[in-house]
């Protein structure tokens, strides 16, 4: 089988995460810079066997696309176009950064290192990968 690969996508930064090659549990990787995220999506698709993208929907409590759905959308849009024979799955991001936070205090990170930017990202990423995996079983 294949990874999937999942992206909390932001303004300023993305946080990847992806699954084993079993598609059992989702890891974070790390968070760069949005605007890079096609060269290195590029260079991880080049470098290892990824099936599909799975992207964090912004929803608000109602519901609705939150704030930051143009510059998502716009993300989502340059990875469709491309990475064409990759499917690209949306799923609900609502309070992923805040379950982030709560896993990282779990697991015993330090605050200084809660405080590092792109933990909370590549986290959430992973949270976003680990739900979509539980939807599909």
């Amino acid at each position: 089988m294949a990874k999937i690969i999942a992206l909390d996508i932001g303004g300023k930064r993305t946080g990847l995460a992806e699954t084993d090659p079993y598609q059992i549990i989702a890891s974070p990787l790390y968070a760069i810079p949005t605007e890079e995220i096609v060269k290195e999506l590029q260079k991880l698709f080049a470098n290892e066997d990824y099936e599909s993208i799975v992207v964090g929907l912004p929803l608000n409590l109602q519901g609705e696309a939150a704030e930051s759905a143009p510059i998502i959308e716009a993300v989502v849009n340059q990875l469709k176009e491309t990475f064409p024979n990759i499917p690209l799955f949306r799923i609900d991001e609502r309070f992923t950064s805040k379950m982030a936070v709560q896993s990282m205090v779990a697991g015993g990170m330090s605050k200084k290192n809660r405080r590092v930017k792109g933990n909370i990202d590549k986290v959430s990423a992973a949270i976003i990968l680990q739900s979509f995996l539980e939807s599909q079983r």
